[in-house]
Parts: C-alpha cells; sequence; structure tokens
C-alpha cells in the first residue's frame, strides 16, 4: 500500500503543478540561460563590442542582431537536448562517435573552454590594474587566486552567489546605458545598423567574426544541454517552452548590453568633436584603455567603477567555464576529478599564454589576445553546432521531441551560412598574410605546406560531421501510467520503481545542484 501512496502523491503533485499560474511555473525554469547568458557577456565580449563600434560605428549592428536569433535559436536545441534525452550533448557525443572522433572532439572542446577562459583571465587583471595600478602580468597571476573567492563564497549556497554576480554584472549595463543615454546616438543611424547589412573591408570581416565568436560559443553548447537536467519537470513540452521563454529574455538582456556597447563606443569615438586627447585611446581601444567612454556620466570616479563593472564580468564568467570544463571532461571521458583540482587546471591552463603574452607584449599584446580568442571560439563551433543540429533532428535521439522542418531548415541555413563565413575568412586572411609578408619566400612556402593541409583537414572533418549517418539510438519510448496499470499495481503485479522512473521527465541527480569546486 505504501507503494501504491507513491504513485497518488506523484499524481497530487502534478495535479498541483498544472493549477500553477504560468508566471509560477516560469519561474521554477529560470536560471540555466541567465548563467549560460553570463558568457556571453564576458571581457572578451566587451572588448570585440568596444573596437567594432570604435572603428565601424554603428555598421556591426545588424550581426549583434543576427546573433541574438541565432543563439536563442541554438541554445533553444541544446536546453531540448538535454529535456528530451536526460543526457548532455557530450554524452550523447560520446555515445555516436568513433573512439578517435570522440577524443577529437573532446580535445576541440576542452580548448574551447581554454579560449573562453582567456578573456576572463586578461579582463580580470586589467580591472586590478585600473583599480590598483597593478601590472597588468602581475594581474595574471593574481587570477589564479579566484579559485579561492569562489571557495569562500561557496557556503552561502550556489542560487545566492548567482545573484550577486548577477548584480555585480548589471553594474556594468548600468554604466553603459547610463552613457548612452548621454551621447543619445542617432536613432535612424543605430536601426539601419541594425537592419542593413554591410561589411567595409577586409577588416569589418574580421570584426563581424570575432562579433559572432563572442557570443555563439561552443562550450555553453554543452553547458546548456546539461544545466536544463537539473530541474524536475513533469512534461518534455512544458519544460521546453518554459527554457525557450527563460532563454530569449536572457539573451534579449545580453542583445541591449551588447547594442549599447557599440553605440556608445561608435558615438564617442568618432565624433566630429572629439577632444585630442581621446583620439589616441581611440584608435587603439582595449579593455584597458576603455574607461574614458564613461567620463561624460561619472567623471574622474569613471576608471574606478569601469573597474570594478570590468571585475564583475570576469569573476562571473569564470563560474560558467568551470561548470563547463567538468560537464565536458564528466561527458566525453567519464573523467572524476575532484572538482577544485579540475578548476585549478584549468585556470592554470588559461592563465600560461595570457602570462606570457602580458610579459612580452604587455596590455597590447594582451588586448590583441583577447580578440585571437574570440576568433578561436569562431572557429571552433562546428564541431560542437554541427552534432547538435543532427541529433536534435534525430528519431534516434529526440523521438517524437526532434525538431520540426521549419526549425530544421532555419538552423541548418543559420549554422551552414557562419561555418562558410569561418572558412572563407581562414583562407583569405592567411593567404592575405602571406602575399604580405615580409618572410623570405622559402620561409612562405614552408609555412603553406604546413598550413594548407591543416586548413584540408578542417574543411573535411566539418563535412564528415555533416554526412556522417547516426547509427545509435539513445531515444527511449516512455510509457503512460493509465488506470489498469494501477490496478496491476495494487494487485502486486507491477514494478513500482520501473513506473515511477518512467512516469518523470529526464531528472539527473548528479546535475541537480551542480556545487562549486570543493
Amino acid at each position: 500500500m505504501g507503494e501504491v501512496r507513491n504513485i497518488k502523491d506523484y499524481d497530487q503533485k502534478h495535479m498541483n503543478n498544472e493549477q500553477k499560474p504560468g508566471w509560477k511555473k516560469l519561474i521554477s525554469f529560470i536560471g540555466p540561460g541567465f548563467l549560460v547568458s553570463l558568457a556571453y557577456l564576458d571581457p572578451g565580449n566587451m572588448e570585440t563590442d568596444l573596437q567594432a563600434g570604435a572603428n565601424y560605428q554603428y555598421e556591426l549592428l545588424w550581426i549583434i542582431l543576427i546573433r541574438l536569433i541565432f543563439a536563442l535559436v541554438i541554445q533553444s536545441l541544446a536546453a531540448n537536448l538535454g529535456v528530451s534525452t536526460g543526457k548532455r550533448l557530450s554524452e550523447l557525443c560520446k555515445a555516436e562517435y568513433p573512439i578517435f572522433v570522440k577524443y577529437c572532439l573532446w580535445l576541440l572542446a576542452e580548448i574551447a573552454v581554454i579560449a573562453a577562459d582567456i578573456p576572463e583571465v586578461i579582463g580580470t587583471a586589467f580591472a586590478l590594474n585600473i583599480l590598483f595600478k597593478i601590472p597588468v602580468w602581475v594581474g595574471v597571476l593574481l587570477t589564479g587566486f579566484s579559485t579561492l573567492l569562489l571557495l569562500g563564497l561557496q557556503k552561502y549556497g550556489v542560487r545566492k552567489l548567482e545573484i550577486l554576480i548577477g548584480v555585480l554584472f548589471f553594474v556594468m549595463a548600468g554604466c553603459f546605458f547610463a552613457e548612452m543615454s548621454y551621447v543619445r546616438p542617432p536613432a535612424g543611424d543605430v536601426l539601419k545598423g541594425m537592419l542593413v547589412p554591410k561589411l567595409s573591408g577586409h577588416g569589418a570581416t574580421g570584426n563581424a567574426i570575432a562579433l559572432l565568436g563572442a557570443l555563439v560559443m561552443p562550450h555553453n553548447l554543452f553547458l546548456h544541454s546539461a544545466l536544463v537536467l537539473s530541474r524536475k519537470i513533469p512534461d518534455i513540452n512544458d519544460a521546453c517552452r518554459y527554457f525557450l521563454i527563460e532563454s530569449g529574455f536572457a539573451l534579449f538582456v545580453a542583445f541591449l548590453i551588447n547594442v549599447s556597447m557599440i553605440s556608445v563606443s561608435g558615438s564617442v569615438c568618432l565624433a566630429k568633436n572629439l577632444p585630442g586627447d581621446e583620439k589616441d585611446p581611440c584608435s587603439n581601444l582595449n579593455l584597458n584603455s576603455a574607461s574614458f567612454l564613461l567620463k561624460n556620466v561619472f567623471g574622474k570616479s569613471s576608471s574606478t567603477l569601469y573597474g570594478i563593472a570590468l571585475l564583475a564580468s570576469g569573476q562571473s564568467s569564470t563560474i560558467t567555464g568551470t561548470y563547463t570544463g567538468l560537464l565536458v571532461s564528466q561527458g566525453f571521458l567519464d573523467l572524476k576529478m575532484r572538482k577544485w583540482h579540475r578548476n585549478l587546471l584549468t585556470r592554470c591552463i588559461a592563465i600560461t599564454p595570457s602570462l606570457i603574452v602580458s610579459i612580452i607584449g604587455g596590455s597590447a599584446g594582451a588586448g590583441r589576445l583577447i580578440v585571437i580568442a574570440s576568433m578561436i571560439l569562431s572557429f571552433e563551433l562546428p564541431f560542437a553546432l554541427i552534432p547538435l543540429l543532427k541529433f536534435s533532428s534525430s528519431a534516434t535521439k529526440m523521438g517524437p521531441h526532434k525538431n520540426s522542418m521549419i526549425i530544421i531548415v532555419f538552423s541548418w541555413v543559420l549554422g551552414l551560412g557562419i561555418i562558410c563565413i569561418n572558412i572563407y575568412y581562414l583562407i583569405t586572411a592567411f593567404v592575405g598574410w602571406l602575399i604580405s609578408s615580409s618572410l623570405p619566400k622559402v620561409a612562405n612556402v614552408f609555412i603553406g605546406i604546413l598550413v594548407f593541409p591543416a586548413m584540408a583537414v578542417y574543411i573535411v572533418s566539418v563535412i564528415y560531421l555533416m554526412f556522417r549517418k547516426d547509427v545509435v539510438t539513445t531515444f527511449i519510448e516512455p510509457a503512460k501510467l493509465d488506470r489498469k496499470a494501477q490496478t496491476r499495481l495494487e494487485s502486486g503485479k507491477c514494478d513500482v520503481d520501473r513506473n515511477m522512473n518512467l512516469m518523470n521527465a529526464p531528472y539527473r541527480e548528479d546535475l541537480a545542484d551542480i556545487p562549486l569546486p570543493e
């Protein structure tokens, strides 16, 4: 009778959940989209936005609008994949692909996590330089101790920590919104930049690719498919709908912040009456020199407030990187490292290139490394995006919850568009560099012999992922609870545990309350 009571209790909870107002249901799903959106507003994204505005004013705003739509579609696919299958994207890749391909995808995913972590390290170092006049290379070393900060805040709970970081982060948003209200960029020019695609020259193409890589991050696809499994959900369709709404709102906030950054930078740096002392910073704008953009509103306090906002941005992004690094290694390799070991290892690997570049090239070199890291993320996107598009459109993975034909066509068109842009820019940038290089012809030939086969491998790998047929079936059709089943249960002819497992939508105990490193 106790087992029957469990069934009735589940029915009662399910009925109570159905009677809740829609907004109360939505509240229980809030979290994953906002945590994912933190990675879209990291220091790397800030620098790319500021440089795009300073160089091309409002011309590249249409990229921001396109990537909002693209990010919403793709992140929703990642969320739906996790909810419908009960598995992370990395786990599905492990199950589907041969061993060699699996390890290659794992390695690329790890490189993406490291590339995303580099801007966080450099951004935090710049913030420390602005606030305390600490040399950038020393600031890079100090970021290694940010793990201790996270450990210290863990005792207050993950949810409270997320709220705290969100509040600190929106300080940055408030700064740029306030400055935007002061400079008042022409609404017509801003709308034209959003709605009329335009790329003025080869440099604009590079900035456009960096903008795409700064928002559509490959490691976030692995993260989102796991975070949604931390919620207990009675209905898969409802969960997918609420996660779509939550992700849409979070990404729209990110869109507004990015638009404000580009508009402020473009309005200040390309103004006709720009003071002479601001022309040089605008011509070589980076995170370490961008505080002057806010002085119209905050005066002498602009540097301090900007430094605090930048520090909050860098520190908040470390949570996303920590979670993703843990989930990727566990999903692909079933690697059971202690969480603080994994966090410390990721941070040390990310610090190494940043430290070398900051020592040799100073602030300017560190700033260029952020752009390079953003472009690396853009080039690696196909190796996370293509498996996601294929799995979410496959009946063997999603069953009846697979994408509709409209979503399949729309998502593939967007995905292939970005992949083609990446390949085109990769080839043209390298060929242009070879032509203009001052190296001896023998050196150019040697470099070409090494790089062109690598380009061919990149293209062949993308084609392989696109056209390889999925062979592993992971979807299991759930059984529906009916009154006959309950009658058999009461007579002792039914396995309670089996029915209880089948009644619930996918839910992962190991992901229910993802802790910070401990």
